[in-house]
């Protein structure tokens, strides 16, 4: 790379961090400091707002200039936060919970996702109560940073055998040298059979593992689809309180439709081995569509013939399709985790997409469009359980079960009727 790019990659990333600034400092601020974020793009619509209203020492606005813009209407018209927790006393257990989290220790971070992880209705309440105070931490935190959020997400996907592990020992230890603090959160597939789940990622990351910057955490799928666990999200937000601002979502080993991890992270890359098929195998895969970069890897010994070709039938069938993103182009890169060649490259692509999605807003659209997801994805996992539970359920199954199978009704009319009979509200 030559002095010029050097250059001008440092004026892009600093007038990145400006406009980011510039866009935190003149956003509505609620009571509490939660910014409501506002694109680049409509940077012009909040400058009056700075200009008209009168700011506190903090440089936040005072409640009557949220008056002027109507806000202090939109506020009085939210639920109250204290009323959707319900009451909290004799969380302390939780609270200093909170406390060690926040402070880094890891052993606290562990008990945390096992605390969400947690099938009992208690222990959930608990969990959502920490998610809460981990959440608004977290705001707090971000107001003031200049660079954007101070985490970054990375998904990681791929069909089993193409070196996700060994590639997440290498670039992980990368990043921790750079001083970063690199959490891995590992998703082990569960048997159809017993349900149980090896959970050995550790013993294929030896390396990572010992290192004191970086965490590693294996769960089980239980049965999710699309390569992640039902409590993935909730796992990100603790790792980030944490004090991690490096989180890589490693999934299983999935096919052609299951990208689940593409809509909890901010760049999701798709490793493929040098094997991966032809270009026009590439344009079939689904996941393919939804890869912000697709990074081959094994690029090393006999195969490295092999990953040059499969990197440039890649890029061609990446130019006819799509692009998610108005400022991001996908792109096609090999690695070899073995011999530690293109990491540092890969690192600088991942940076070029942080800072190109942040100077638009596109980052953190993402993200708010991401909660939206996480909140419908938390509804659905949920109702099946309230609606096994009802005790008008558990006396009709049986019976209609019983009609479905002798062909006397069908199976959608046997459902639509036990819904119609059964009020999930009773069970909040």
């Amino acid at each position: 790379m030559n002095s010029s790019s050097v250059i001008m990659k440092s004026v892009h990333r600093i007038g990145s961090s400006l406009l980011y600034s510039i866009c935190l400092r003149t956003s509505l601020l609620s009571q509490d400091h939660t910014p409501f974020w506002l694109c680049a793009n409509s940077l012009h619509q909040s400058l009056p707002l700075q200009a008209d209203g009168d700011s506190n020492s903090d440089g936040l606005f005072k409640s009557n200039t949220l008056k002027k813009t109507g806000y202090a209407k939109y506020q009085q018209s939210l639920l109250d936060v204290s009323k959707l927790l319900g009451n909290t006393e004799g969380m302390q257990d939780v609270d200093e919970l909170f406390d060690r989290l926040i402070a880094k220790e890891r052993a606290s971070l562990a008990r945390a996702i096992t605390l969400v992880e947690s099938t009992h209705r208690e222990k959930q309440r608990k969990a959502q109560y920490l998610l809460t105070k981990v959440l608004k931490h977290m705001k707090g935190e971000d107001l003031y940073s200049l660079k954007g959020p101070r985490s970054f997400r990375i998904g990681l996907s791929g069909p089993p055998g193409s070196g996700k592990s060994t590639f997440i020992e290498t670039f992980g230890k990368f990043l921790t040298g750079l001083g970063h603090r690199v959490a891995v959160l590992a998703v082990d597939p569960s048997s159809s059979a017993s349900g149980g789940s090896l959970l050995g990622d550790k013993t294929r990351m030896p390396e990572l593992s010992r290192d004191m910057s970086a965490f590693i955490r294996p769960s089980p799928s239980c049965g999710s689809l699309g390569g992640v666990t039902r409590t993935t999200n909730e796992a990100i937000v603790l790792c980030e309180g944490g004090g991690f601002n490096i989180i890589l979502v490693e999934t299983v080993g999935v096919g052609q439709s299951e990208f689940a991890v593409a809509d909890m992270v901010d760049m999701f890359c798709l490793l493929i081995p040098p094997a991966g098929g032809d270009e026009l195998q590439g344009i079939k895969k689904g996941i393919v569509e939804v890869a912000d970069l697709v990074v081959i890897t094994k690029s090393d010994g006999d195969l490295l013939p092999a990953a040059r070709r499969i990197q440039t039938e890649y890029s061609s069938a990446l130019r006819l399709m799509r692009s998610r993103s108005k400022a991001w182009r996908p792109k096609v890169t090999k690695v070899s985790a073995l011999e530690k060649t293109g990491i540092s490259e890969l690192w600088e692509m991942m940076q070029d997409f942080r800072e190109s999605t942040l100077l638009c807003g596109e980052l953190l659209s993402r993200r708010e469009r991401q909660l939206k997801l996480w909140l419908w994805n938390h509804i659905r996992d949920h109702i099946m359980g309230r609606f096994e539970r009802q005790p008008k359920v558990k006396s009709m199954l049986p019976v209609l079960e019983d009609l479905v199978v002798k062909g006397h009704v069908t199976p959608g009319l046997a459902a639509d009727y036990m819904l119609q009979q059964v009020d999930l509200v009773d069970d909040l």
